[in-house]
């Protein structure tokens, strides 16, 4: 036998429960996509890349003085020619330093006497991004050992890198000393770029440059999350007033 629940007398009506519609459920379903792309775009961001600071012109034209850079972390095992990396040694000095990466382990470096261009196990490279395409300075020739780096700063002739350091370890810097691979500038605005990839070293033993992180698309993600969360707050804001004025006209 079933009950009936009656409304007491005089007591105050139940207003039946509104369903939401597709309009309002297609809303919802934006918004939480929106809020996953834009949360998880920059926790990607926040989990892998550092920024630094470049203080000097040593790595101009590529970064200039004042830039502030993205940096993907990595503990330097699979750093490459060509890479442009942040490190610190402490015959260095001990301070963070921003260079580009000409040779690893096993290669052997040299610059001969008002020569325009290094060789890496013999092969001229040619380098498209130095400020200066002119001589590189004093002669050299070093063996880097295996697990060292020999880095030097795209300016030529206005960066104290491993040239300045030749005699200890022939100028080389441990591998395990890399903190992080620069991958974009962010600041300021204009200069606001990926870092190119180079293929300058490709012809000494055919080896490729690390391909890019994830830093493009994580930064799409909260673009798109952000644009997403925007518009369709909009869009909602709009359609809530339509609503409200058709009910009062």
């Amino acid at each position: 036998m079933s009950s009936v629940v009656e409304r007491p007398a005089g007591g105050p009506p139940v207003a039946p429960r509104r369903r939401r519609g597709p309009g309002a459920v297609a809303q919802g379903v934006l918004l939480g996509l929106g809020l996953v792309l834009l949360i998880g775009g920059f926790a990607v961001i926040a989990a892998m890349y550092r920024p630094y600071s470049i203080p000097t012109a040593s790595m101009a034209p590529t970064l200039m003085a004042g830039d502030t850079v993205l940096a993907r972390k990595t503990d330097g095992a699979d750093v490459r020619r060509g890479d442009v990396v942040v490190f610190r040694d402490q015959l260095w000095g001990g301070r963070l330093m921003v260079k580009r990466v000409v040779a690893v382990g096993g290669d052997t470096v040299a610059v001969g006497t008002g020569d325009a261009r290094l060789t890496v196990n013999g092969k001229p490279v040619d380098e498209p991004y130095l400020a200066d395409q002119g001589a590189q300075g004093a002669a050299f020739s070093v063996e880097v050992p295996q697990g060292r780096l020999f880095l030097l700063g795209d300016n030529r002739l206005g960066s104290l890198d491993s040239r300045v350091h030749l005699e200890t370890d022939g100028g080389t810097v441990p591998a395990t000393e890399v903190e992080a691979r620069v991958e974009a500038t962010v600041v300021p605005l204009g200069r606001t770029a990926l870092l190119a990839g180079t293929s300058a070293f490709e012809a000494v033993d055919g080896q490729r440059p690390a391909g890019p992180g994830p830093l493009e698309p994580a930064f799409w993600a909260s673009v798109v999350g952000a644009a997403t969360i925007l518009v369709t707050s909009a869009v909602g804001a709009v359609a809530g007033l339509a609503r409200r004025r058709r009910r009062t006209a």
